[in-house]
């Protein structure tokens, strides 16, 4: 029985740690060939090296890349293309959160947030895209955040941040849909990652209380959601807010 992406290549940012790294295992179970790129190199090296000795084959590398770097954006996709003959998949994971309020927040902070959440996501999609034309079509996986649809009080950059990553996945998808390339937006609660950090543990046990199944969610739970709509199963979604919180939302 074919895998569920065998022949698809994924280039992920954000993919040394956490939702990226769970992506990227996920992906290479399912017979895609990855391109590891984030920011961190040694956790980064680590990463490709794991998905390569879990296959024996050569499922995997890595690459450097700022986010915010358009040219680096532009050395990926060249990689993937150079490296795996194509370009399929991409998941705009890599972000930062300050929980600074609207007061608190200073102009760095605030235009940091906006450089790496925003703009590293418009600069990965305008990379990627003619490489997936030249492919014949793909998907695009933004990941937002429950923030970038709710509100709440400090994290005002991240929040904004979020909630444009969502219409830029809307935009995408109304623009990209004539040439068979997918856009979607994942918009995770409260997952067990190292950028949880930000939060204090009772900040964590707050949210995670108030949700429906009383549990933070684990980045396997975020890579698996990927995958179906980085495959063929998900070829009529497009456009749309996968939330994935445990009924957060819902309450």
């Amino acid at each position: 029985m074919a895998k569920r992406l065998q022949g698809k290549v994924a280039l992920i940012s954000g993919a040394a740690s956490g939702i990226g790294a769970a992506c990227a295992r996920a992906f290479v179970e399912e017979g895609a060939r990855v391109v590891v790129a984030d920011i961190a190199r040694e956790r980064g090296e680590h990463i490709a090296s794991e998905l390569l000795a879990s296959t024996g084959e050569q499922c995997a590398t890595f690459v450097p890349l700022d986010v915010t770097e358009a040219s680096q954006w532009a050395l990926a996709v060249e990689q993937a293309e150079q490296r795996f003959g194509g370009l399929h998949i991409l998941v705009s994971c890599a972000g930062v959160c300050s929980m600074a309020g609207l007061l608190d927040e200073n102009e760095a902070g605030w235009n940091h947030t906006v450089a790496v959440n925003q703009t590293g996501t418009w600069n990965g999609m305008r990379a990627a895209v003619p490489a997936m034309r030249r492919s014949g079509g793909g998907s695009i996986i933004l990941i937002s955040s429950i923030w970038g649809r709710v509100g709440t009080a400090g994290a005002t950059a991240y929040q904004a941040t979020k909630a444009a990553v969502v219409q830029l996945a809307k935009a995408a998808a109304a623009e990209l849909a004539s040439a068979d390339i997918r856009a979607n937006a994942i918009l995770p609660g409260i997952i067990d990652t190292p950028f949880l950090a930000v939060l204090t543990p009772e900040q964590r046990a707050a949210i995670t209380g108030t949700s429906l199944l009383g549990r933070e969610g684990t980045p396997r739970e975020i890579g698996l959601a990927a995958t179906y709509l980085a495959s063929d199963e998900s070829s009529y979604v497009t456009g749309t807010e996968l939330v994935i919180d445990g009924g957060y939302m819902t309450c």
